[in-house]
């Protein structure tokens, strides 16, 4: 890929990462609609790198205090001392789903799964489910219920969301969209459920990130400096415009609905089936 493809690629990705919108859609998308190459999802997991870097530079003091706090358990033999480290278990546990899914379905997530039709499908299926949760959500709310916060979320919680974060293996489907999703179903707040959808993030990031950039480290061109100077250079635009959606995101959620993004899924997912139905675009 050229360098232009490159930036805006990871601009993309820096913006919808950790929206619910499905970030590994519009890296499918974007070049569709532009008559660029499919990049890949090597290509996508490893700009997740620098989304990663994104979300451990803004949390990095709940990163440190969570670490902290897990390795005074195996300091004291005892899991789940504090909260903090009864979180970052929940955190290990909740990641396991995806972890696992992931490897049994490797094959199609970089094939079949990459499909405009599946990711319009993903996109509707996700907007309804989410646009059902608020349902839930300003029912609670009428009835004098306000959602828990982060230091309230439990152990049925954290397994709820983890599995809820493993279908954001089909592209179009958003890990931040999936958890959020799970998050507000298990009764947490809109900021609450970002916050731990942002957490979880860690390491199911990192896991897809590091296992893709070695496994497609020829196909990447990583061999050539010029290349790997370009993926640097993509993985610090990433990691720039994530930083600043992150803060966007939990302020907007902080007073706001998701109604704009459950909206935008579906016009999204309209444009799509219009094109494809047109011949424009092509499936795969």
């Amino acid at each position: 890929m050229g360098l232009i493809e490159i930036l805006v690629l990871a601009v993309v990705q820096g913006l919808t990462e950790f929206l619910p919108v499905s970030s590994t859609a519009h890296l499918r998308i974007v070049p569709a609609l532009l008559g660029w190459k499919d990049p890949g999802a090597a290509f996508s997991a490893v700009l997740q790198i620098g989304t990663l870097a994104a979300v451990l530079t803004y949390f990095w003091r709940d990163v440190v205090r969570i670490g902290a706090a897990m390795l005074g358990d195996f300091r004291q033999r005892k899991l789940g001392s504090s909260h903090d480290a009864q979180l970052g278990w929940m955190i290990v546990v909740a990641t396991i789903p995806i972890i696992i899914c992931g490897l049994i379905f490797k094959t199609q997530i970089k094939t079949s799964w990459r499909s405009l039709e599946v990711m319009c499908a993903a996109l509707v299926v996700v907007a309804v489910l989410l646009a059902a949760a608020e349902f839930v959500v300003r029912r609670r709310l009428a009835h004098g219920r306000a959602g828990r916060d982060l230091n309230q979320i439990g152990w049925r919680d954290a397994i709820a969301v983890g599995f809820a974060q493993a279908t954001a293996l089909v592209p179009g489907t958003s890990r931040s969209g999936a958890t959020i999703f799970g998050g507000l179903c298990c009764g947490l707040s809109r900021e609450a459920a970002a916050r731990f959808s942002f957490l979880l993030s860690i390491p199911s990031i990192s896991a897809a990130g590091v296992y893709q950039l070695i496994e497609a480290r020829d196909e990447l061109g990583l061999a050539s400096p010029v290349e790997t100077a370009k993926l640097a250079v993509a993985l610090v635009v990433t990691a720039a415009v994530g930083y600043a959606t992150i803060p966007w995101l939990l302020a907007f959620l902080r007073n706001r609905t998701t109604t704009i993004f459950i909206v935008y899924r579906l016009l999204l997912a309209g444009a799509l089936l219009a094109l494809l139905a047109g011949g424009q675009l092509a499936a795969l």
